[in-house]
């Protein structure tokens, strides 16, 4: 049989348990790299978040960057944001102007470039409106976790929830440290996407925690916690890799054809988030919430008592190997003697020393 067909039957033994403390260390090591660069390199967020004005123009003159740079310099925005596209233009981000530095900085760029006035695309958000959606976006995130660990505590009990939450930064952070190293614009839409792969990272751990609660209702008293998660993981393992292909196909598909292709950049932030994400959800549900609710659940009095009595079932009383062969061969010599030695029914031809037995005497009857 297949490994194949033993994962759609939930019939294969991977210890995944066995093997957390390696995949919680590369866990821990990507999200201790993933913090150091949002230090370093602080993410890129759009002027809906921080406010500003984007400039998208067509580059004529094929100027490059530092041609650019140094044109803005001039007019006091040298540590505007430029970048050159694949498709000809130049899009240029600077901090929130008033009406004229933005005339201003239009008619530079329209020089440099060599590009109508009129052909220059701007984009102007305040600040006060980047504040409103940041706040928006932290509290729609704080609100969402909460009701997770509610939920989760309520519907299973307090250490899945805490896992799960654990899980979460994992995949947040991890999401974020990508974000970062790659320079990836983070937008609105990223918010909306992260949202999204939280929700698909839950479901997926919480898939797993139902299926370990009814075989631990089933098991407890044969199986210690760890091979009960062990078992539970492996009868959803193919559930799971099921539903992260049939969601990361159609994404792939929005990443690769629509934006790369058919260049529909403005769904390129949302389609790397949620790509991303349903990859590193699905991996957090499998080696890094379930195994450390597995860890953590040993260390309760309870389970430590049932490993044992479970040892002990399984060994036979706890009696060493070599002790249960001799109790049972010292039975079998015990039975043997047992059933050769002579029964009373032969015991009045044959005395002790294998004399003859004497016929007993007959009373005589006095008148």
């Amino acid at each position: 049989m297949s490994v194949l067909t033993r994962m759609y039957r939930g019939e294969t033994r991977f210890d995944f348990v066995g093997i957390a403390r390696k995949t919680l260390i590369a866990s821990t090591a990507l999200v201790v790299l993933s913090v150091i660069l949002l230090l370093v390199k602080p993410l890129n967020l759009s002027i809906d978040f921080t406010g500003g004005v984007i400039i998208t123009v067509e580059n004529h003159e094929d100027a490059d960057i530092g041609e650019v740079r140094a044109a803005l310099g001039e007019i006091g925005e040298g540590d505007a944001r430029v970048q050159l596209t694949g498709e000809g233009f130049i899009l240029i981000q600077t901090e929130a102007l008033d009406a004229q530095a933005q005339d201003e900085l239009i008619a530079t760029v329209a020089d440099v470039t060599g590009a109508a006035v009129e052909d220059i695309t701007i984009d102007a958000v305040g600040p006060t409106f980047g504040a409103e959606v940041t706040r928006a976006a932290i509290e729609a995130l704080v609100v969402f976790l909460l009701f997770v660990v509610v939920f989760i505590a309520w519907r299973f009990e307090w250490k899945m929830a805490l896992t799960a939450l654990a899980a979460l930064f994992h995949d947040l952070i991890i999401t974020g440290g990508i974000f970062a190293a790659f320079g990836i614009s983070v937008t609105p839409a990223t918010v909306i996407a992260l949202l999204t792969i939280l929700g698909y990272s839950l479901y997926d751990t919480v898939v797993v925690f139902d299926k370990v609660t009814e075989n631990v209702d089933e098991m407890h008293d044969r199986y210690n916690y760890t091979e009960i998660v062990n078992k539970s993981m492996n009868q959803v393992l193919m559930r799971s890799i099921n539903t992260s292909m049939t969601s990361l196909i159609p994404v792939g598909s929005l990443l690769f054809v629509g934006s790369f292709i058919f260049g529909a950049t403005s769904l390129l932030e949302f389609a790397i988030a949620l790509f991303i994400g349903i990859g590193i959800g699905t991996y957090s549900s499998i080696f890094v919430a379930t195994p450390l609710l597995a860890m953590w659940k040993e260390t309760e009095e309870e389970w430590i008592t049932n490993r044992k009595r479970a040892e002990r079932r399984r060994s036979g009383g706890g009696e060493p190997r070599y002790a249960k062969k001799k109790a049972v061969a010292v039975a079998d010599e015990t039975l043997e003697k047992v059933e050769s030695a002579p029964s009373k029914a032969d015991s009045g031809s044959t005395g002790a020393a294998g004399a003859t037995a004497r016929a007993p005497r007959k009373r005589k009857k006095r008148r």
